[in-house]
């Protein structure tokens, strides 16, 4: 039922491979009263296997061309939900609103990854888990170590909030077309509220976002407009460190530090 090509423009990669999908919905494990949520579910690689796995699923898709295909294939299958919508303006919040914790589910498309997770990550109370398909290269971003080459703003904002857990590597070959890159499969879970410690969200944003804004930079010069160096020696630091050697514990203490400061007097 699914007749047009995947969607260059939308970043379309259709996952196709069985061993690959079987070891998605393995990792998942949905058990009764979950409240699965699907992102992109193209032409229904994961979504079915879910759904008759699971007998409910809502999908959040874009393509206006794919919604009636994925409802007459599930069809028998379960009670599929279709939200047509760009998933950058989805309201998790909403959504979850008198439901169960939502554990999502996604195909992430290449070429807008990094926003979904921004904006998934907004609504992360009413989130239980994720598990992500992405580039393989992002997944190695998001669980870099302190030191890395690409340990950056994305692994300090996730993993602030998130235990992330790289689960295994898909190969071009799985998807139709085949992307020019390697993908890998990401469980992020994010911590309970009393174990983010973060006092200002929006303070810690816009201080990691200014740390990793020019990497060669020492914080010192790269946090000039937020915090002095004896801000940043107050917290332990040396203000002639780089962003990428500060692990995120060290993100937070400077925030909270910051935070709690009593504002300049003239």
């Amino acid at each position: 039922m699914f007749k047009d090509p995947p969607k260059k423009n939308l970043g379309q990669h259709f996952l196709a491979d069985q061993d690959i999908i079987s070891k998605i919905v393995l990792a998942v494990k949905p058990v009764a009263g979950d409240f699965l949520v699907e992102i992109g579910p193209g032409q229904g690689a994961i979504t079915f296997p879910l759904l008759k796995k699971h007998g409910a699923l809502t999908v959040i898709e874009f393509d206006r061309d794919l919604i009636t295909p994925l409802m007459e294939s599930a069809e028998g299958m379960g009670d599929l939900t279709i939200i047509h919508k760009d998933v950058l303006k989805v309201d998790f919040t909403k959504l979850a609103a008198d439901r169960p914790a939502i554990r999502l589910v996604g195909n992430l498309p290449y070429n807008i990854s990094t926003p979904i997770l921004f904006h998934v990550l907004e609504h992360a109370p009413v989130v239980r888990d994720m598990h992500f398909m992405l580039q393989k290269e992002v997944i190695d971003r998001m669980a870099a170590e302190p030191g890395s080459k690409v340990y950056g703003r994305l692994t300090v904002m996730l993993q602030a909030r998130c235990e992330v857990t790289p689960l295994f590597m898909v190969p071009p070959h799985a998807f139709r077309p085949p992307p020019k890159v390697d993908s890998a499969v990401v469980r992020l879970v994010p911590l309970a509220a009393d174990k983010i410690h973060i006092k200002d969200a929006v303070l810690f944003e816009n201080l990691v976002r200014d740390a990793f804004g020019q990497r060669r930079k020492t914080i010192r010069n790269a946090m000039q407009a937020r915090a002095t160096s004896d801000d940043i020696e107050a917290v332990g630091l040396r203000p002639d460190a780089r962003a990428e050697q500060l692990p995120v514990t060290d993100f937070i203490k400077l925030a909270n530090f910051l935070t709690s400061k009593p504002p300049a007097t003239t």
